[in-house]
């Protein structure tokens, strides 16, 4: 009995002595080849990513990252791959790697793996697309890039940045509206709700007079989907009068040389005795004050 429980001894002995003998010769081999493995690398030896996306970086958050570092360390190890024997390539995690460098740090811990320019890009744009800094449009650019240049599908990115294919359709929409919008999304002037509802809106000029007045009166995101039903309940009376009535072909032109002229949707109306109307449209408050004006009207 004693013997089976020396025999049962060794043997666990034997076991720990393979496992320790494992670990000693996992650790001398190439650390590239392990992806969830830490190492600690010499800040000098990592160059900056090429592809990296992000561009700008604030100083004064960097100054507190790079004291938190200080203190506490890299708590996020970065993730770069191996270029040679004793050069890496930064993937992910730029902020960190500046802010130890300010920070006066020599080694940082990083995930080592293996990736090929084409990988790199990806990892570098999904990696990107999590930062919560973001705005809108730079999570639209970043899905946009992934498409592009990565060659993927709406429902590839979907399934990469785990996020459903409808909200990753609802970002890429956003690259569809007028510049002076987009430039609004950026400065955060207005949300990812107002964003989506005037996407709504196929017309660039109704789209910017709503965005317009959002801005000016710092609507909500209810009140302009309101603004953009009412627009589209009247393009739909509009339409239904135009196809119920043809204008003749020289009132026709006439209507467009207005619409042109007050760079605003004109309706011209000729009855059959020759009388009609004209109808100037407007879509803000801002509009009908810029008409006025051009009418000669005080307000």
């Amino acid at each position: 009995m004693n013997n089976r429980k020396e025999g049962v001894g060794k043997g666990i002995r034997a076991l720990l002595d393979t496992i320790e003998s494992d670990i000693k010769t996992s650790s001398s081999q190439d650390p590239a080849s392990f992806v969830q493995q830490i190492f600690m690398i010499p800040l000098e030896a990592v160059e900056v990513n090429p592809f990296q996306p992000r561009v700008d970086f604030d100083q004064e958050r960097l100054k507190e990252l790079a004291d938190s570092i200080l203190v506490h360390g890299v708590i996020q190890p970065i993730t770069v791959r191996r270029v040679s024997a004793k050069k890496f390539q930064l993937i992910a995690g730029e902020r960190r790697l500046k802010a130890s460098r300010m920070a006066g740090l020599k080694e940082i811990p990083a995930f080592v793996r293996m990736a090929n320019d084409q990988e790199m890009l990806e990892m570098a744009l999904i990696e990107n697309t999590h930062r919560e800094d973001l705005n809108a449009l730079e999570v639209a650019i970043n899905y946009k890039r992934l498409i592009d240049e990565c060659q993927l599908k709406q429902e590839e990115l979907a399934t990469r940045v785990g996020k459903d294919r409808s909200t990753v359709t609802n970002y890429l929409r956003l690259l569809k509206l007028p510049p002076t919008i987009q430039q609004g999304i950026k400065e955060k002037t207005i949300s990812m709700g107002h964003a989506r509802a005037l996407i709504n809106v196929e017309d660039p000029v109704a789209q910017l007079d709503i965005f317009n007045e959002a801005v000016k009166k710092d609507l909500s995101v209810r009140k302009i989907e309101q603004l953009v039903q009412d627009y589209e309940n009247y393009g739909k009376v509009e339409k239904k009068e135009k196809e119920e009535y043809k204008l003749p072909a020289p009132y026709k032109k006439l209507q467009e040389k207005m619409a042109s002229h007050f760079s605003t949707r004109v309706t011209l109306r000729r009855l059959r005795n020759g009388r009609g109307e004209i109808i100037i449209s407007y879509f803000s408050d801002d509009d009908l004050e810029r008409l006025t004006d051009l009418f000669g009207v005080q307000s």
